[in-house]
């Protein structure tokens, strides 16, 4: 008997624990019944098929340890992220345009050259992300992207700015899928909203640094954009190397320092979230994907979101400045703006996680973005448009509940990945063609563009209640035909093979 419970230990490390997958026997119990042993000795009910260590005191320290590395790094990397990105949109008002002569449509371009450099990049970055460690890939792109940083600030025409913002832009572009990775690997589904939101949110909380930027007054003769870029780019490399040594990319990562039970707690979440890597790139997952109206019903929302965002950003600054507004103040209504993209996140992620529908409470925030963009394009003149361009913002925290409903429901690692490398490429597409559609000779109304992103949110509220429409007939048939057996996450099931798995919308 012991020579049979030993030969299917045997089997089970040899199916779950192969050299693809990048977790050890050693890191996890393997066999049922010291599964069992285990989970009894807690006072944990039914643990085959619904035993759940979820709501657990063992588990609430488990999430504690994980959540203190986690979101202080995680929301520093999306903090200079966003810094670094929107350093353009602030630098007219720091005196770029004056010092390289730019004019209004070289300004659009280099905005556009940023989500260039992002697309390219996303092809490759499907098939690193399955082979490599992310925590050390993502550092690694950290120095590297803080170093253009950096040098952008030494640039004098505006061929070297154009190349540096397409640098800036490709070395960025990985940052965002692997967060997304990262978090998907480490936290519940049910968790996940509110993580997805936290990155999201980290993105509207610079906007008061470039006031100070301001106030520089070219010290050591050196412009106030270009400091901007010079101190941006100095805190992005330091923060690769932190990034490195303290980023948590697996859930037993040996700085979780896990006790033995902490294991199986890792284990049971690793079940809900269904997310094991895997360094076979599965192909078919792909055709898979490709094949699903909700994957194109999905990026076409997340394009269309995108639209304004990318407009908004690069031209924000701009845009407040021909509401008749000066330089310093225009700066300083960015940080309501920031507080507005903000808390448009936090309502989005409190409402999904009070009402457990996360499109419906997507669709609601486009609903009050399409508002602020109707004021906008109605008004033709006074204060009263700076309510609908904090207003417009809302759609940030649509988009970031979309980027939660890939997490939630898409299973299969190499799918789950193409998923999130093609959301990033529908947001840089989105974002590239964003300040293109800001024209000019339409300052300072710029209703071409604000009729467009306008449209887009109309267009993403439509897509996202037509995968609401396919998720609940996908549901209906699974709990109707529902087994009961539990799926084996190890093996690599998608969410179309597991006839179990249950989406939530």
């Amino acid at each position: 008997m012991q020579s049979t419970n030993n030969k299917e230990t045997s089997e089970k490390e040899e199916v779950y624990y192969t050299e693809d997958i990048r977790y050890q026997s050693s890191s996890f119990s393997t066999t049922e019944e010291t599964d069992k042993k285990d989970v009894d000795a807690l006072g944990i009910q039914n643990y085959e098929g619904t035993k759940s260590f979820e709501g657990t005191p063992e588990e609430r320290a488990y999430v504690r340890k994980l959540n203190k590395f986690i979101y202080p790094l995680i929301g520093m990397i999306i903090f200079v992220q966003f810094c670094d990105k929107a350093s353009l949109s602030v630098a007219p008002v720091l005196g770029l345009n004056a010092d390289l002569g730019l004019s209004g449509s070289e300004f659009s371009i280099l905005g556009s050259m940023f989500y260039l450099g992002h697309l390219i990049y996303q092809v490759p970055n499907q098939f690193i992300l399955q082979r490599v460690p992310l925590a050390r890939y993502l550092a690694v792109l950290l120095v590297i992207w803080g170093i253009v940083m950096g040098v952008t600030g030494a640039c004098q025409t505006f061929s070297q700015m154009a190349a540096c913002r397409f640098l800036l832009g490709l070395f960025e572009a990985a940052a965002m899928p692997t967060l997304y990775l990262i978090t998907a690997t480490l936290y519940r589904r049910t968790e996940q909203p509110m993580l997805f939101g936290y990155i999201t949110l980290c993105n509207g909380v610079g906007a008061a640094i470039a006031f100070g930027f301001a106030h520089m007054n070219n010290a050591r003769g050196i412009e106030n954009w270009r400091w901007n870029h010079i101190c941006f780019g100095s805190l992005t490399v330091l923060l690769g190397f932190f990034t490195w040594f303290y980023l948590i990319d697996k859930p037993d990562h040996p700085l979780l320092r896990l006790t033995e039970t902490e294991k199986l707690v890792a284990k049971d979440r690793t079940k809900d979230n269904a997310v094991v890597k895997n360094r076979e790139f599965k192909y078919g997952q792909i055709w898979e994907a490709l094949k699903e109206a909700r994957f194109w019903l999905i990026m076409l929302a997340g394009l269309t979101v995108s639209l304004q965002n990318g407009g908004m950003l690069v031209f924000s600054t701009t845009f407040v400045l021909g509401l008749g507004f000066s330089g310093e103040e225009s700066l300083l209504l960015q940080i309501p703006s920031g507080l507005a993209s903000a808390l448009g996140v936090l309502v989005a992620v409190l409402l999904a996680h009070k009402t457990k529908q996360i499109i419906w409470s997507s669709m609601f925030m486009l609903s009050i973005g399409m508002v602020g963009l109707i004021i906008l394009c109605a008004i033709p003149d006074g204060e009263v448009k700076l309510l609908g361009f904090y207003l417009s913002w809302a759609g940030t925290g649509s988009y970031a509940l979309i980027v939660t409903l890939i997490g939630n429901n898409v299973k299969g690692y190499t799918k789950k990945i193409f998923y999130n490398s093609c959301i990033m490429a529908s947001y840089t597409i989105g974002n590239f063609i964003g300040p293109l559609m800001m024209v000019s000779h339409q300052a300072p109304r710029y209703l071409g563009g604000v009729g467009g992103f306008l449209g887009g949110f109309f267009v993403a509220f439509c897509c996202l209640f037509l995968v609401r429409i396919l998720g609940v007939r996908v549901n209906n048939y699974r709990l109707a035909n529902k087994s009961g057996k539990e799926t084996d996450v190890y093996l690599d099931k998608t969410d179309k093979e597991d006839d179990q798995f249950i989406f939530r919308l």
